[in-house]
């Protein structure tokens, strides 16, 4: 898809821990080092509510909300912020996409999609820094959900 920046990620630890890191420990991975996320609101449900702040290191602040369109556990997680939780539209960016896979070996294939309206929005996503942004958060999805599995 035209409008589609990806990243994968096989992550050296089961689907079980990864998806508890991934939907319990977001205040410690969703931002690059040294931002860091305040989760408001994660109603992991289809149609519930997410809402967070990221904060900067020098008093930054982005408030991020949207919905969750679909969730299965330690598999799926579809959502976006094109609609709020009471269904108003609200200037979609993207629809997010994680994906879990169990390789059935102790690791676990992760997938982060950003799916764009329009291929503006997807080059300002590219250029903003998708690959270097999403791809520390999810190296440090990875240490967390590593450290959950040792636990």
């Amino acid at each position: 898809m035209s409008h589609e920046l990806k990243l994968e990620r096989v992550i050296d630890a089961p689907v079980a821990a990864v998806w508890r890191a991934w939907s319990e420990h977001g205040e410690e991975w969703l931002c690059p080092r040294p931002w860091r996320a305040e989760i408001v609101t994660q109603e992991l449900r289809p149609g519930g509510r997410s809402e967070m702040v990221f904060r900067g290191p020098d008093g930054e602040e982005q408030p991020l909300s949207g919905i969750y369109l679909e969730v299965v556990p330690e598999r799926l997680v579809v959502a976006t912020d094109a609609v709020t939780a009471d269904w108003h539209p609200a200037g979609p960016f993207m629809v997010r996409i994680d994906r879990f896979e169990d390789l059935g070996d102790g690791r676990t294939r992760y997938e982060a999609i950003a799916r764009h309206w329009t291929e503006a929005a997807r080059a300002g996503h590219e250029a903003m820094g998708f690959e270097a942004g999403w791809g520390a958060s999810a190296d440090q999805l990875a240490e967390v959900a590593r450290r959950l599995a040792a636990e």
